[in-house]
C-alpha cells in the first residue's frame, strides 16, 4: 500500500463528539481513491460505481494529520478496484479502511462504460517506474 497524501483534521471536519465526522472521511476517501484511479488509468473519465465494506477503527481529532494509503486490488476491462486505508500519520493507528472501491471508465459523450486498455501487469510496471523516479538521488548544487 502506498501512502500518497495527507490531510489536517480541522474544526469544520468534526462531529458532535469532536472527532472526525464519518461523512467527511468518506468524502476524502472517495476523492483520494478517484485521484489514485485517475493516475493509474491515465484518464479523467471515471465514475465511482461501488464502495464496499467500510470499517471505522479509531477516531481522529482536531489537529491530527491523517494519511491515505491506496492500492489496486483488481483491474477489469472498464473498471479498477482499489482499497483505501486512512491512518493517523503520527501514531500509524488505523482510522478507517474502505475496501472494494470500484471506478468505471465512461465514454465522455455517451456516459456508458468504456474500456480503459490497462491490465494489472501494466499498472504494476507503471507503479514500479513511478517509485524508481521518486527515488532519484538529489543533486548537490
Amino acid at each position: 500500500m502506498r501512502f500518497l497524501s495527507r490531510r489536517l483534521v480541522m474544526p469544520n471536519d468534526l462531529n458532535y463528539a469532536n472527532a472526525l465526522f464519518g461523512g467527511r472521511a468518506l468524502e476524502w476517501i472517495d476523492e483520494e481513491a478517484a485521484i489514485y484511479a485517475i493516475c493509474q488509468l491515465e484518464t479523467n473519465y471515471l465514475v465511482t460505481k461501488h464502495i464496499g465494506e467500510i470499517s471505522f477503527e479509531s477516531p481522529a481529532i482536531q489537529g491530527d494529520v491523517v494519511e491515505f494509503g491506496l492500492e489496486t486490488k483488481n483491474v477489469g476491462r472498464t473498471s479498477i478496484t482499489v482499497s483505501c486505508l486512512v491512518r493517523n500519520k503520527a501514531t500509524k493507528k488505523t482510522i478507517c479502511f474502505a475496501d472494494d472501491i470500484v471506478f468505471v471508465r465512461v465514454d465522455p459523450k455517451s456516459k456508458r462504460p468504456a474500456p480503459h486498455g490497462k491490465t494489472m501487469e501494466q499498472l504494476e510496471t507503471q507503479t514500479e517506474q513511478e517509485v524508481r523516479n521518486l527515488n532519484i538521488k538529489k543533486q548537490t548544487v
